[in-house]
């Protein structure tokens, strides 16, 4: 008798942080892995896609855009092509930084968009074409974030755009639950990643008295790591989550409670 063929995921902003860690999570859980970042991180996927081998899972890169609908056209084909289908896509890609709204330029309002909201809705919508023409259901998962359940000051553009993502995800569960594909988001608080890191530098912050900051507005006293996301993202990717869709669920140690 053959055995099942494995199930496929793809994981976008997949070259570091949470992405990374959502990458080799689904590994170990036995799915076959496709990495996306943009075609600057390609060194970096590759090295990832050689850890996922070397737990006995195939992996390919596939570089691109995920604001570019061109793109993620391009990337859902290739991905179909070299390895079947898709099972699971987890939409991670994001960008983060502070400017006040007096000041923040419409580009960059634009460009967090194009990024965090449009760029969730394009791999939404390609991964659910292909999952009803595949006819076995799907769990599609979306980046949301604490900051898409309470605005933050400083970050009015990145609170918008997912709360935005919130809308899509509700949305897209009523309509493509008939055909068995799940659609839920996570929604980490500071999670300790270069992205962090990075805003970190911008805003001129001690990075060790933020984190610091940040693990004292928890209930459990301590921030995010990688690891902590991969593990929802892991349940929401299995069999066991089949009744669960349409939310956006906080993972940030009792920060914000619904």
């Amino acid at each position: 008798m053959s055995s099942q063929p494995s199930k496929v995921a793809l994981v976008t902003g997949a070259a570091q942080g949470i992405g990374k860690a959502i990458a080799l999570k689904l590994a170990d859980d036995g799915l076959d892995v496709a990495l996306n970042d943009l075609e600057s991180k390609i060194s970096e996927l590759e090295s990832i896609k050689t850890e996922i081998e070397a737990k006995g899972r195939k992996s390919i890169v596939l570089t691109g855009d995920v604001s570019s609908e061109a793109d993620v056209i391009s990337i859902f084909e290739s991905l179909v092509s070299q390895l079947g289908g898709v099972d699971v896509l987890v939409a991670n890609a994001g960008i983060t930084f502070a400017y006040p709204l007096t000041e923040l330029p419409v580009s960059e309002w634009d460009r967090v968009f194009a990024i965090n909201t449009r760029g969730v809705f394009l791999c939404f919508r390609n991964a659910a074409k292909q999952m009803i023409k595949q006819g076995r259901g799907g769990r599609i998962i979306g980046a949301a974030s604490s900051a898409g359940k309470q605005g933050i000051a400083n970050l009015g553009h990145y609170s918008a755009s997912k709360f935005a993502v919130r809308g899509l995800t509700q949305a897209a569960a009523q309509e493509w639950g008939p055909h068995k594909i799940t659609v839920n988001c996570y929604a980490p608080s500071t999670v300790e990643t270069p992205m962090i890191d990075n805003f970190i530098t911008q805003v001129g912050a001690p990075r060790d008295a933020f984190y610091a900051g940040q693990s004292k507005a928890t209930a459990l006293g301590y921030h995010g790591q990688p690891e902590y996301i991969a593990s929802l993202v892991s349940f929401l990717a299995s069999e066991g989550s089949h009744h669960i869709t349409g939310q956006t669920i906080n993972i940030d140690g009792g920060k914000l409670f619904d």
